[in-house]
């Protein structure tokens, strides 16, 4: 995160599914842009795993189009990306055989007695996770896990359907690799504005002692994408979002949010520190479902001048699938620090627009000084985290209007990262793969907090498989979700807030 460990001179990364979708539109380009900023190791090697008919050439054209199309830099120019292809090599094997296992374990081997050099070993499963516990057995099996200061792994979610099988996939893992050589990549904590959450709180004074249940009324988080499921119906058939969002992204920026400061700024302390959290969530009892999730489908609809089809229409979706594609939560941390203050989850696809916040609403004011005709409680004072599209934070709160009759209006006090920062900012996967390469964990999940997040949401999970929703579809696309989510947080007396619109919008 703050990458203070030293780069190690030879690194050698295998990725498992070369061929495959994330490695080609986020992986390798975030990979090329580290090579252009000259953040890869000296002697660097990319081996890709596969059990497709490529070549070393056509693999690295296959590299060459995503990075085109996805790179925040782009093809800057064929010299670049010429001595780049040269660091990548393909290696065909079935994952299910050992002796695919050896032979790659001689082929790392060769490769550092060319470099004259012992290399670090970062294995990244890019695949699917019914494959991990077979990729982590013929790792173990061919030794190359035993290195506890120089082999890592690296997982993807989903970590399971459930808690069980998360508790399944992580023990055969760790029959293996050993807790710090783990690294379960979640590439919204490799977010700037995410990672500024922790700098915002504990490097200025003037937040912290108003960071508690006595000034802050509730929280609410919202993650929402305009797009549907595009081609990734049969995934999205075996999760929903509950699953896909909210028990990983969501709950990750909730401890951000809510997490007590580090001892000291390292790993094992954030993490730590994150854990406390989860470990403190108010229990969800399963006869009061209803109460604190609500849960939507998105219908047909019209979004940016084109209409979409309902969920229920998408390729590979069943037809009358239960899967929600809109989920909301209500809880609460039982600590000193937020006891009784609602923390509100939204994330939803298909949405009105492309955005991620966090908005921290404060307490109105005590005592109503003002006439009541002035609206001083018209728009409530919050501190809005920007995640996307747009990074940056925005303070919300009342002035007075210009003129000489005594009216308040809502002003908002921005820091925009582009506007502050004179460069461009580096893609989550780089942020989080530069990590991986110095072995720092700080951005990435330990396995206790995965399954406290599993075991805190089984409730909810239990209820949604057991009890098919009577109303689905039930929101447009389109829109900002069901009714179902506005009536979650209005029983509280309160509502979700629309989203902070970038800064480019409002200007327009």
């Amino acid at each position: 995160m703050i990458q203070t460990g030293k780069q190690k001179e030879s690194v050698q990364m295998i990725l498992f599914g070369a061929g495959g979708d994330l490695s080609v539109r986020l992986i390798v380009p975030a990979l090329y842009n580290l090579y252009l900023d000259g953040k890869l190791p000296k002697n660097f090697r990319l081996i890709g795993v596969g059990h497709h008919a490529y070549t070393d050439e056509s693999l690295v054209e296959t590299f060459r189009d995503g990075v085109a199309q996805f790179s925040r830099q782009g093809m800057r120019d064929e010299a670049s990306w010429q001595a780049f292809a040269r660091l990548i090599h393909y290696f065909h094997g079935d994952l299910k055989q050992s002796a695919t296992y050896t032979e790659l374990a001689s082929v790392l081997t060769r490769q550092e007695q060319a470099w004259n050099d012992k290399s670090e070993h970062l294995f990244y499963l890019a695949i699917p996770p019914s494959l991990f516990a077979v990729v982590a057995q013929g790792l173990g099996s061919a030794g190359m896990a035993r290195k506890r200061d120089s082999a890592r792994i690296v997982v993807e979610k989903p970590l399971g359907y459930d808690l069980d099988s998360f508790r399944d996939i992580n023990q055969t893992i760790r029959n293996h690799f050993h807790e710090e050589q783990i690294f379960r990549i979640d590439h919204f904590l490799g977010k700037e504005t995410v990672q500024n959450i922790l700098a915002l709180r504990f490097a200025n004074p003037i937040f912290e002692p108003i960071w508690n249940r006595r000034y802050v009324d509730h929280v609410a988080i919202t993650v929402a994408e305009t797009l549907g499921v595009e081609k990734r119906g049969k995934f999205y058939e075996h999760a929903g979002a509950l699953r896909d969002m909210i028990q990983n992204h969501l709950m990750q920026l909730v401890c951000l949010v809510a997490m007590e400061p580090p001892v000291a700024y390292d790993a094992e302390d954030i993490r730590g520190k994150k854990l406390d959290v989860l470990r403190a969530l108010r229990p969800i009892q399963a006869d009061e479902v209803a109460k604190v999730a609500a849960r939507g489908q998105y219908a047909e609809g019209w979004l940016n001048g084109a209409h979409v089809p309902a969920y229920r229409k998408e390729p590979d979706v069943a037809p009358a699938s239960n899967v929600e594609t809109y989920a909301a939560l209500k809880l609460y941390i039982d600590n000193w620090r937020w006891q009784d203050v609602p923390f509100f989850l939204r994330t939803g696809k298909r949405m009105a627009a492309n955005v991620s916040e966090i908005s921290i609403r404060f307490r109105d004011v005590p005592h109503q000084a003002f006439p009541a005709s002035v609206g001083l409680n018209a728009a409530p004072a919050r501190l809005v985290i920007q995640l996307s599209p747009e990074q940056g934070i925005v303070l919300k709160f009342m002035a007075k209007e210009p003129g000489a009759q005594l009216r308040l209006s809502p002003v908002d006090m921005r820091f925009s990262y582009a506007e502050a920062f004179d460069t461009t900012l580096p893609d989550a996967y780089e942020t989080l793969l530069l990590d991986v390469m110095l072995g720092d964990a700080t951005l990435f999940m330990h396995s206790d907090q995965v399954e406290a997040a599993w075991r805190f949401l089984m409730p909810v999970l239990d209820a949604w498989d057991r009890t098919p929703a009577p109303d689905f579809p039930n929101y447009l696309a389109g829109s900002w979700g069901p009714e179902a989510a506005e009536g979650l947080i209005a029983a509280d007396g309160k509502s979700w807030m629309t989203p902070t619109l970038p800064l480019k919008d409002i200007e327009n």
